[in-house]
């Protein structure tokens, strides 16, 4: 009986002594006179999101609505305090004038147990700065103006692509389309390979970029990385690496050494990374490791083709859905179209497609939030909040780029939200697609350009219509990093000289 007893005092020490180390925390945001919602053991605020009831921007859109009058309010993910900004200007005092207090992501990583997480999207500042300098030169304008005809290339094998699609008739799955085309452009101009996305729907490049975004299939490792990064961190030493890890590390590896072994010298990006490697002592503070080149190679094969697909794919939809739109961006084409040579100039001169653009990512940003880490004890100007070294910050980017008070019938697709005038007149914080500051996205211009050179190309000479398998109204998927549709985006695909 004695021992029974003893077991059940051991058993209940060991409950109160998790609630204690689960809850500990929880007055966090009280002690400072944030306002908060009530979180509760292990899941702090985001069970709903850990459960998938609910989609990531859908239940920081509410949260934000639910505080609007207030400059920031806080959250829990797990036991982690959070702080989410409203004010724009604290924003930019976040993400620019004291960028050197919030220089990190903050988000977890364990290179052990995900080697391609060390990518310059993650890495610590340190290693990031350096690493970012030797980088920028593949991102340059001159760079684009180089690989320009590269992208056209693909974006014509798309063109046929639709060709085909159209006489077998029915609908088309144009986010699928649209990411076949981005990963055959990836594959060109940064690899110098030509991964058959749009010619071949079993790519084994296409399948493992289905797999990176798929929570479904990496709901463990993101679920332990969140809650227990240190077990999770422990684990590395035990689980293999995922399939999409040892892909991208063998990919990128075999193809340095065959390089080398051959004399192969192409201005792309795994040159560049080729003479990081010839040459460690440039990067300071770096160790240059195989897992640590592969890492850069699959955040640019990552971002580059999800972000630009789903920005495609999105902006066909709203075409289908407002065709006035879609004839009056279909008539600035094919003016710039006439004189048959379509060239990086002129995809600059499109003014209508570039409000298009513009207002797709508005409505639909593919990273619904951004996240920076204090390094030092904070307080933020005009307020007598303080947070202490460590704690992260979100960007509601989704909220503000829906917020009825920056941007009128938020829910409207609007191109003319981007006139130079109303441009101007709003905060430039309320639109931050690609972020803002030191941190903000590297491969912008790139992106820009292989997602307007394939609308173009799509445009050109078809029209998207919506059908029986469009999605009305839009529903986001929840399994999913970025912002993305939850049953692909079907339309109808007409031939249209």
């Amino acid at each position: 009986m004695f021992d029974y007893f003893q077991i059940l005092i051991a058993f209940v020490a060991s409950f109160l002594a998790l609630y204690y180390y689960l809850t500990s925390n929880f007055d966090f945001w009280k002690n400072r006179n944030v306002v908060a919602p009530k979180p509760i053991p292990f899941f702090g605020n985001t069970k709903d999101v850990v459960l998938k009831k609910i989609e990531i921007s859908n239940f920081i859109a509410e949260l934000y609505k639910k505080y609007e009058n207030e400059a920031m309010f806080g959250i829990f993910f797990g036991g982690s305090p959070n702080l989410i900004l409203r004010d724009l200007d604290l924003i930019k005092d976040v993400l620019i004038k004291d960028f050197s207090t919030f220089d990190e992501r903050g988000f977890k990583i364990s290179e052990r147990a995900d080697p391609l997480n060390a990518n310059l999207f993650n890495l610590d500042v340190t290693r990031w700065r350096s690493l970012r300098i030797k980088l920028s030169p593949v991102f340059t304008s001159g760079k684009l103006k180089e690989i320009f005809p590269l992208i056209l290339k693909c974006a014509e094998r798309l063109e046929q692509c639709l060709e085909d699609a159209v006489k077998r008739g029915g609908s088309v799955d144009c986010f699928e389309i649209s990411a076949r085309y981005t990963t055959d452009v990836i594959g060109s101009c940064a690899f110098g390979i030509n991964m058959n996305a749009l010619s071949d729907e079993r790519s084994e490049f296409r399948r493992i970029g289905k797999r990176i975004f798929d929570l479904d299939k990496n709901i463990l490792r993101s679920f332990l990385r969140q809650f227990f990064p240190r077990f999770y961190n422990l684990l590395g030493f035990v689980i293999p690496y995922s399939e999409t890890s040892k892909f991208v590390t063998k990919f990128i590896s075999e193809m340095i050494k065959y390089r080398e072994e051959n004399n192969v010298v192409k201005a792309d990006f795994v040159n560049l990374l080729m003479e990081l490697k010839k040459h460690p002592e440039k990067l300071q503070n770096i160790k240059i490791t195989d897992n640590l080149l592969a890492a850069q190679a699959f955040v640019f094969f990552a971002a580059g083709f999800e972000t630009s697909s789903t920005t495609m794919a999105h902006a066909l939809y709203e075409m289908a859905l407002n065709p006035n739109i879609q004839d009056k961006l279909r008539k600035e084409i094919k003016e710039f179209y006439a004189n048959n040579n379509f060239t990086y100039e002129e995809v600059k001169k499109m003014k209508y497609l570039d409000k298009v653009f513009k207002e797709t990512l508005r409505k639909y940003p593919p990273g619904v939030f951004l996240k920076r880490k204090c390094n030092s004890n904070y307080t933020f100007k005009g307020t007598k909040v303080s947070i202490p070294a460590g704690t992260s910050v979100i960007i509601p980017v989704y909220s503000i780029q829906t917020d009825p008070k920056f941007y009128e019938n938020p829910d409207v697709f609007d191109p003319e939200r981007f006139n130079e005038d109303a441009v101007a007149a709003r905060h430039p914080m309320t639109y931050l697609p690609f972020g803002d500051g030191p941190r903000k996205c590297i491969g912008i211009r790139f992106g820009v350009y292989q997602t307007k050179v394939g609308l173009i190309k799509m445009l050109k000479n078809f029209k998207v219509n919506v059908c029986e398998k469009t999605m009305i109204p839009y529903i986001k998927k929840i399994n999913s990093f970025t912002l993305a549709p939850k049953d692909g985006i079907f339309l109808k695909v007409e031939k249209n000289n």
